[in-house]
């Protein structure tokens, strides 16, 4: 085999089939050469491996116009844990564009007596926080408004619970398994920071809002340890009280640890942190009321904030697998759903024949949420390169790429495949949940035409850390992949 090599990648607009042929100036190339024809041994070997003895190791590799390069259980269901975004970013991004934004919008009327009857009503915006809370509130005192009687939340473009049915119990305690209603404030989460103290010492709580301390009860089991001892945390709250259980071990002088935990009534959180905001702004609050009932008026908004455009609300789904910025955007395809319909369920049925229309096999996936933390969900190693290769090919490609991950250097894969050809050169999606792991995305090898890759491994018995090393393992040997003169 030849030492010299030339590099295909792709390039703006029609990236996944456009293709630019530049030189390949990696020095290693050539020791890195494998033939496709090879590389299904170098796979086997891993997975003859006996920390995969009990498990299940699912690959599918191709070029981003389906040209097949290796497949290994590729047609077989696995639990897809966060890779279950790429589905649910893909649709939402094919049906909406980049450019779509979700209000927030306040609507008033005077009803007598100098009172104003005020109605905030959310489309499930991801990203409001507190400063966008004081922006709907200065519009207000500018128009006159000083008492309002009574404050309405409107939650009905979401349909449905806020909380999955099919999320675990431990899930639903943390933040990362924060509820998904209309009216979302600062990701629907509560922060906290461990501190470690002296020795034999319990970890010292300090809230990220220093006012919540006064309103939550701790049962605090953990403790400070000498260092050189295990470090682990783990943080819980009661569902129907205001009761943090922290539990586990940091050594003593080491860094502190953040947490979140899930906000358990979202919507009359919103209510009482907008009222704390129009009272600072000199807008006196009576009543408050949550209604699921929507608002059936033309009526210009007296004051409303527009998310970023999706192209940004993307980048904290995928990059960072945010769930709640997922299951959020997800549901827009299922605003206002038709006779009381489930949110996510009518968001499914929209993105269904979206998916279809990218090349998904239907029967190669199962969807029932858009963040992947339910472990009923269902995908084949197809599936995810099918949909990985159909938006190589859509007008949004570009966009839909560069909301993931990137080896080496952003997201969840920022601390993954540093030092390596794919550092900078694999955009991906990482997933993990209860024993089961994920890796797919695009690669660019340093000798071979770009791949849809996916990567799943399914009920390991061993720590994450072992089956995050056997994926990258596995994705070395297809970043050494170069094209051959023998089968």
């Amino acid at each position: 085999m030849s030492s010299s090599c030339s590099r295909l990648s792709w390039f703006s607009r029609g990236w996944g089939v456009a293709l630019l042929a530049v030189p390949c100036l990696l020095s290693t190339a050539p020791a890195l050469a494998l033939c496709p024809a090879d590389l299904s041994a170098r796979v086997e070997a891993i997975a003859d491996r006996p920390e995969l003895n009990h498990a299940r190791l699912g690959v599918q590799v191709e070029t981003l116009t389906g040209e097949g390069v290796y497949s290994r259980q590729g047609d077989r269901f696995f639990l897809p844990a966060s890779n279950m975004k790429l589905f649910s970013t893909a649709a939402v991004l094919t049906a909406l564009g980049p450019d779509y934004r979700i209000p927030t919008r306040v609507y008033g009327s005077p009803n007598g007596a100098g009172l104003t009857t005020l109605r905030v009503v959310g489309q499930g915006d991801p990203s409001f926080d507190s400063a966008d809370l004081a922006a709907l509130a200065q519009p207000l005192y500018q128009q006159g408004v000083r008492q309002v009687d009574p404050l309405i939340g409107d939650e009905s473009a979401f349909a449905g619970d806020p909380v999955h049915p099919n999320w675990e119990w431990e899930d639903v305690q943390a933040g990362y398994g924060a509820p998904v209603n209309s009216l979302i404030l600062n990701g629907n989460a509560l922060g906290l920071t461990l501190f470690p103290q002296t020795i034999g010492q319990p970890l010292r709580v300090q809230w990220d809002q220093p006012a919540l301390a006064a309103h939550w009860q701790v049962e605090n089991q953990s403790i400070t340890v000498a260092p050189g001892e295990a470090e682990f945390v783990t943080v819980g709250r009661h569902l129907g009280s205001p009761i943090l259980r922290v539990s586990g071990q940091l050594m003593a002088g080491s860094e502190p640890e953040t947490a979140e935990i899930a906000v358990s009534n979202p919507g009359e959180s919103f209510l009482t942190a907008f009222r704390a905001v129009l009272l600072e702004q000199g807008i006196a609050v009576d009543d408050v009321a949550l209604t699921a009932t929507p608002l059936s008026t033309s009526e210009t908004p007296w004051a409303s904030v527009m998310s970023p455009a999706l192209a940004e609300l993307l980048i904290p789904a995928n990059q960072a697998s945010n769930n709640l910025y997922a299951e959020a955007l997800l549901k827009q395809l299922g605003l206002f759903a038709s006779d009381g319909q489930d949110a996510t369920t009518a968001a499914l049925n929209r993105a269904a024949p979206i998916l279809a229309s990218l090349g998904v096999d239907l029967d190669e996936v199962v969807i029932v949420d858009g963040s992947g933390l339910s472990r009923h969900n269902l995908a084949t190693p197809q599936a995810l390169v099918d949909v990985l290769q159909g938006m190589a090919a859509s007008p949004y490609g570009d966009i839909y790429r560069d909301s993931l991950a990137v080896a080496g250097e952003s997201g969840t894969l920022r601390n993954r495949f540093r030092d390596t050809p794919m550092e900078g050169q694999f955009w991906g999606k990482s997933g993990a949940v209860s024993r089961n792991f994920a890796l797919s995305g695009y690669l660019a090898p340093p000798n071979h035409e770009p791949l849809a890759v996916s990567v799943l491994i399914n009920n390991i018995d061993q720590p994450g850390r072992v089956a995050r090393q056997l994926i990258d393992e596995v994705m070395g040997e297809i970043a050494a992949l170069s094209p051959c003169d023998r089968p």
